[in-house]
Formats: structure tokens, sequence, C-alpha cells
């Protein structure tokens, strides 16, 4: 069992993991494809995930855990059942799509970078919860 603040560094860890992988797989199909309107669309991908998704899960997830009234918790409370299942939908909906060869090159470099700089973002996020309740 870890404190329950720790619980924000392991989520910090996670997603920033996950926010990198994906965002290198994105950059690593952009060669070539770079264009203002590629650009463009790979930061509307981040900003629709950033506000509607990802930004909600922080502040959630942060005052489910600071919340906890035992200050001991299993380190995987860090996220909650609904969100591990979102987690492992979008890791087989990623690799799947990847495998199957559906998604065009240049689809995968403007919505993974954006979703990947998202995804880290969320992890950065997460850090500085903790560093904010380390301090408190």
């Amino acid at each position: 069992m870890v404190k329950k603040h720790t619980l924000l560094l392991l989520a910090c860890l996670v997603w920033a993991a996950a926010g990198f992988n994906i965002l290198r797989i994105g950059l690593s199909c952009y060669p070539g494809r770079v264009t203002l309107w590629n650009l463009l669309l790979s930061t509307v991908v981040f900003e629709v995930f950033r506000r509607f998704v990802f930004g909600r899960l922080v502040h959630k997830h942060t005052a489910r855990i600071l919340g906890y009234e035992q200050e001991r918790q299993y380190f995987w409370n860090f996220f909650d059942a609904p969100s591990f299942a979102i987690m492992a939908v979008m890791m087989t909906g990623g690799i799947g799509l990847r495998a199957s060869g559906l998604a065009p090159q240049g689809f995968i470099a403007v919505f993974y970078s954006g979703l990947g700089a998202a995804l880290l973002l969320a992890g950065l996020l997460f850090g500085l919860r903790f560093v904010r309740a380390v301090r408190t």
C-alpha cells in the first residue's frame, strides 16, 4: 500500500508514458506529411482531448484520490474500474487500427500526435498535482 498522494505520481507516470509513446508513433509518421493543415488538425485533436477528456479525467481522479479517508491505498487505486476499461479499449483500438492497416499513415500522424500530446500533458498535470499534494 502507498500513501494516497503517491497515487497521483503513479497516474503521472502511467499517463505520461502512454502519451509519450503515442506521440512518438504519431511523430514517426509525420515526415513527408508536415503541412499547415495537418499541424492544425493535430492541434484540434489535442485541444478536443485536452479539454473534453483528459482535463476532466485529471480533475476527477485528483479529487477522488485526495478525498480518500484512509491515508494508505492500494497502488492500483490511482484509477477506478471505468478508467482502466477506457485505457484497455483505447490501447486495443489503437493497436488494432495500426495492425489492420485501415488507417493511412497521414491519419496516424495527425491523430496520434494530437492524442499523444494531450495524454502526455495529462500525465504532467498529475505530476503537478502530486507535487502540490506533497507540499501541503
